[in-house]
């Protein structure tokens, strides 16, 4: 992995980070594929926008922290950090083979990547403290946590919410990808959350729904949250389709465990080569 000095003018169109998140998957022969799609807008319009990293740097002191909670969704993130110049494309095609520093799960050790996670529901308490160490240091700096619906099902992420609340950090987002899948099955089957706006609304948040997929929204809500007055933490449920942007992964939770493929990959990458034109 090596970082690029040169001038990056990174687009972030999703059909170009969904052929890379295919790319690496079919590199790696790995699975992980459907998670990885329903975060794309939601990844784009917070790294073409929202995200702040001085100089290109991913370890700029002054950085704004993306965490990943959902960190079997990575390869999105991968796919935005080679349009920024973060990786290039050896990464991409040597992803999950031996030597390579990328990871099927978020992995503290990439740079660019904020914390470790796959155990799921850790990510969003880590957050949270950083968005609290942030407001005690007096810095603007801010906190996006993107967690999945599914990862909802864990205590932690509740402990997190009403410490957040309680500290009053409106430097502090969360994105929920409530995509209605989980790894086992339909979430409303094995946990059925009801509405995720009102539970975070009860827990002290300023929340709004929006369709995940409509970057226009995306930017719309994340802008009026950060214009708000309120201090209260953030809260957007986006709902979404695992599997997006290729119509015979979407909504089959197959592609959460599924390996492409050669005719696989084929089928998909021409799907995607149509909604570029």
């Amino acid at each position: 992995m090596k970082i690029s000095s040169d001038l990056i003018v990174p687009q972030f169109h999703s059909a170009t980070l969904r052929r890379t998140i295919l790319d690496m998957a079919y590199a790696g022969s790995t699975v992980h594929i459907g998670c990885a799609f329903s975060i794309v807008e939601l990844l784009a319009v917070l790294y073409r926008k929202y995200l702040k990293y001085p100089n290109n740097d991913p370890n700029s002191e002054a950085r704004d922290y993306l965490v990943l909670s959902k960190g079997h969704g990575v390869m999105a993130q991968y796919a935005c950090m080679k349009e920024i110049g973060w990786l290039g494309l050896e990464d991409i095609n040597s992803y999950f083979k031996d030597g390579t520093v990328l990871k099927g799960l978020s992995d503290s050790r990439v740079d660019g990547l904020e914390v470790t996670s796959g155990s799921l529901g850790h990510g969003f308490s880590v957050g949270v403290g950083i968005a609290m160490g942030a407001k005690l240091c007096g810095s603007e700096q801010k906190t996006f946590v993107i967690v999945g619906d599914g990862e909802l099902n864990e205590g932690a992420i509740w402990e997190g919410a009403m410490f957040a609340a309680q500290q009053e950090l409106n430097n502090f987002m969360v994105i929920v990808d409530e995509n209605g899948l989980q790894a086992m099955g339909k979430t409303s089957d094995i946990i059925n959350l009801g509405s995720i706006q009102k539970k975070f609304e009860s827990f002290g948040f300023d929340v709004v729904t929006i369709d995940g997929h409509n970057e226009i929204l995306i930017d719309i809500a994340i802008s009026e949250f950060q214009k708000t007055t309120s201090m209260a933490p953030k809260a957007i449920i986006a709902k979404t389709v695992k599997g997006k942007g290729v119509s015979f992964m979407e909504n089959d939770n197959r592609w959460h465990y599924s390996r492409l493929t050669k005719a696989d990959y084929d089928a998909a990458c021409g799907e995607l080569e149509g909604q570029c034109l």
